[in-house]
C-alpha cells in the first residue's frame, strides 16, 4: 500500500534489529534536529526523549550536521528569518517570506506555516463564535489549496518524508482517509525515523485486520508503532509484550515507554498497577504534564481526594493553560460533586484544544451527572468524531439513551462499545439489559453469561442471569446462578455486602423449601435473617420448616438440588460493606 517516493530510504534502518544502540541514538539525534528545523516540535521531543534514554555518545561519534545544497544556501536568509517568525506563531508572516523558496526544508516550512495559519484561524473562530458544544461548520480554508499544490509535487515525486507527512495530514483533514493512509505509509518508508507520520497512521487504523493489510517498512521504529497501535486497539497483552521487549532491548530508562505501559494498565482497569507506575514516572519526570489526565482518572476512580488535589495544584504551578491540567482540575471538582465547575474546566480544555478526546468524554459524563442529556449526547458525539475507537463515548451515548428510554438506540451504541472492548463485562451487562428490555431474552442470557465468563467487574451478571431464569420458570438454572453469585461474593478478599446477596439467599431458601431439602432451606433462611429486607421472610420460613419437621415430614432424597453453603459461611460472616454499583462517573476515561 503506497508507492515508494524517489527520495532514498535512510541507511541503517533496514531491520528491526536493536543490537547497535549507538547507531540508533545517532539516528534519533539526527531526526530530532531535522524535526525541530521544520517546526515539528512534538516529533522532535519524542526522538529527543528516546535518545536521552540511551547512553551518551563520545564526541567522535556525534552525528554531523547535514551538508547544505546550493538551494539550501540560496534560501538560508529567508529560512532563518521565517523560522524566527514561525517560532513566535506568526505563521502568515513566515509563509510570506518563504514564498518562492525551492529547498526541501524551506518549502516544507512554507507549506506548514500556511497549514498552521489556517488551523489557528479555524480554532479561533470556533471558540469565539460557537462555544465548545456547538456543531460549527468552520473549516480550514487553506486545506484545498495546499492539497492541490502538494498533489502536484507528489505526482512529480518531489516530496521528501516530511513533505509526504504534511500531504497526508492535509488529506486526513479533508476526510480522504484511504488516500491519507497510502501517503502516511509512503512517508514511513521514505523517512522511517519521523514519529509524526507513524502517529498519524495510528489514528487512522480502526482494527487489527486493517493493520495487517499495511505494507510497513521493516525497521526498529515499526516496533514502537506496533506497541502504540496495540494499546490504541485495546490489544493490551500484545502491547505490553512489545513494550517489555523494547525495555529489554535497552530502552529501560525511557519515560515514554513507562508512561505507555501505565496507560495500557489503565485501559485494562488494573488500577493498582497503573497507579504504581504513574507514581514511579512522577519521580523520574516530576514536571511532566503529558498523560497526567489519565493518572487523575485513576485517582478519581479510587476516590483519592488528597492525591488528586495535590496533582491538580502541582500541575497548576507548572502550567495552568495545558489541556491535561484543565482535565485534572475538572476531575478534582467532579470527585467533589461540583459538576458545574468540572464541566467548566473541561470546556476550558476544549478551548485550548478542540480535538482533545478525553475532555469531550469527561464533559459528557459531567452533563450526565447534571441530567443535561442533550448536552451529554453532543459531547459524546464530538468525542466519537475525534476518535471512533473511544469506547467510553459509545458507552456514554448508550447510557444517555437508556435514561431517555430508547432501547433500540442504546443497543446500537452498546454494541459499538462492546466491539471495541469485547472483554469488558460492563459493556456486556449493559447489552444484556438492553436485550431484556426488548424482550430478546435468549440474547440477554448470552450477554450475562459472557460477562460472567470474562470476569464480572461489578458482580451483577449472575444475579441478572438468575432473575432471567426465574422469569422463565427455569428454577434449577436460577438456583445455580445464585449459588455461583454467593460463592463469588464471599470468596472476595474482604467480606462485602452486595445489594443482591439477600435476594439470592431468599430465592435459594424458597427453592430448597420446595425441594423439601430442609437442612439447606434452613441454612439459607438463617442467612436471610441477617438482612433487614429479608429478615421477616427468613423467620417465617424457619417456623414453617420446624412445623413440617414436627409433623414428621422427611427431607426429600429423590430431588438432587444443588447445594453450596461451605462451612466458612457461618452466621458471624455477615456482610459489612456495600460495593457501590456502577455509576456514570466511574466509567474510566
Amino acid at each position: 500500500m503506497g508507492k515508494m517516493a524517489a527520495t532514498a530510504v535512510v541507511p541503517g534502518l533496514g531491520s528491526c534489529d536493536f543490537s547497535d544502540l549507538r547507531e540508533i541514538k545517532k539516528q534519533l539525534l539526527s531526526v530530532a534536529e531535522r524535526s525541530r528545523e521544520r517546526g515539528l516540535q512534538h516529533s522532535g521531543k519524542w526522538a529527543s526523549e528516546l535518545a536521552f534514554a540511551l547512553d551518551p555518545l563520545p564526541l567522535s561519534e556525534l552525528p554531523a550536521a547535514p551538508a547544505l545544497t546550493e538551494e539550501d544556501a540560496r534560501d538560508l536568509d529567508a529560512y532563518t528569518l521565517a523560522k524566527s517568525y514561525f517560532d513566535l506563531k506568526e505563521y502568515d508572516r513566515a509563509a510570506y517570506f518563504l514564498r518562492g523558496c525551492k529547498s526541501q526544508k524551506a518549502y516544507f516550512l512554507y507549506m506548514y506555516s500556511r497549514y498552521l495559519s489556517g488551523e489557528k484561524k479555524k480554532d479561533d473562530e470556533t471558540v469565539d463564535s460557537l462555544g465548545p458544544l456547538e456543531k460549527g461548520q468552520v473549516k480550514n480554508e487553506a486545506l484545498r489549496e495546499l492539497r492541490v499544490e502538494l498533489s502536484k509535487k507528489h505526482k512529480a515525486q518531489e516530496l521528501d518524508g516530511f513533505g509526504l507527512y504534511l500531504y497526508g495530514v492535509v488529506l486526513r483533514k479533508l476526510d480522504l482517509v484511504k488516500e491519507a493512509i497510502d501517503v502516511f505509509v509512503e512517508a514511513a518508508h521514505v523517512l522511517p525515523l519521523h514519529w509524526g507520520a507513524w502517529l498519524e497512521l495510528c489514528n487512522l487504523i480502526t482494527d487489527k485486520e486493517m493493520l495487517k493489510c499495511l505494507s510497513l517498512p521493516d525497521t526498529w521504529m515499526k516496533e514502537f508503532f506496533l506497541a502504540h497501535i496495540y494499546t490504541e486497539l485495546q490489544l493490551i497483552e500484545e502491547a505490553l509484550q512489545k513494550y517489555q521487549s523494547l525495555i529489554d532491548a535497552g530502552f529501560s530508562k525511557s519515560t515514554y515507554i513507562i508512561s505507555q505501559i501505565a496507560v495500557a494498565y489503565h485501559n485494562i482497569r488494573d488500577i493498582d498497577k497503573a497507579l504504581s507506575i504513574f507514581n514511579e514516572l512522577r519521580k523520574q519526570d516530576p514536571y511532566r504534564i503529558e498523560n497526567m489526565d489519565t493518572f487523575s482518572n485513576l485517582l478519581y476512580v479510587r476516590s483519592m481526594k488528597p492525591e488528586l488535589s495535590y496533582l491538580a495544584h502541582n500541575l497548576c504551578e507548572i502550567d495552568k493553560y495545558r489541556v491535561e491540567t484543565c482535565c485534572v482540575i475538572g476531575n478534582y471538582y467532579s470527585l467533589r460533586s461540583q459538576h458545574e465547575k468540572a464541566a467548566l474546566y473541561f470546556q476550558r480544555a476544549l478551548k485550548l484544544n478542540p480535538r482533545y478526546l478525553g475532555a469531550w468524554t469527561l464533559m459528557g459524563h459531567e452533563y450526565m451527572e447534571m441530567k443535561n442529556t442533550s448536552a451529554a449526547i453532543q459531547a459524546y458525539r464530538h468525542a466519537i468524531e475525534v476518535n471512533k475507537r473511544d469506547y467510553r463515548a459509545w458507552y456514554g451515548l448508550g447510557q444517555t439513551y437508556e435514561i431517555l428510554k430508547m432501547p433500540f438506540y442504546c443497543l446500537y451504541y452498546y454494541r459499538r462499545a462492546h466491539q471495541l472492548r469485547p472483554n469488558d463485562s460492563r459493556m456486556l451487562v449493559a447489552l444484556g439489559e438492553c436485550y431484556e428490555k426488548l424482550n430478546q431474552l435468549v440474547e440477554a442470557k448470552k450477554c450475562y453469561w459472557r460477562a460472567y465468563a470474562v470476569g464480572d467487574v461489578e458482580k451483577m451478571a449472575l444475579v441478572k442471569l438468575a432473575k432471567l431464569h426465574e422469569q422463565l420458570n427455569e428454577s434449577e438454572q436460577a438456583a445455580q446462578c445464585y449459588i455461583k453469585y454467593i460463592q463469588d461474593i464471599y470468596s472476595c478478599g474482604e467480606i462485602v455486602e452486595h445489594l443482591e446477596v439477600s435476594t439470592a439467599f431468599r430465592y435459594l431458601a424458597q427453592y430448597y423449601f420446595k425441594c423439601k431439602l430442609w437442612d439447606e432451606a434452613s441454612a439459607c433462611a438463617q442467612k436471610c435473617c441477617a438482612f433487614n429486607d429479608t429478615r421477616e421472610e427468613g423467620k417465617a420460613l424457619l417456623r414453617q420448616i420446624l412445623q413440617l419437621r414436627n409433623q414428621g415430614e422427611t427431607s426429600s432424597t429423590e430431588l438432587s438440588a444443588p447445594f453450596f453453603l461451605p462451612a466458612s459461611l457461618s452466621s458471624n460472616n455477615t456482610p459489612t460493606r456495600r460495593v457501590s454499583p456502577l455509576n456514570l462517573s466511574s466509567v474510566t476515561p
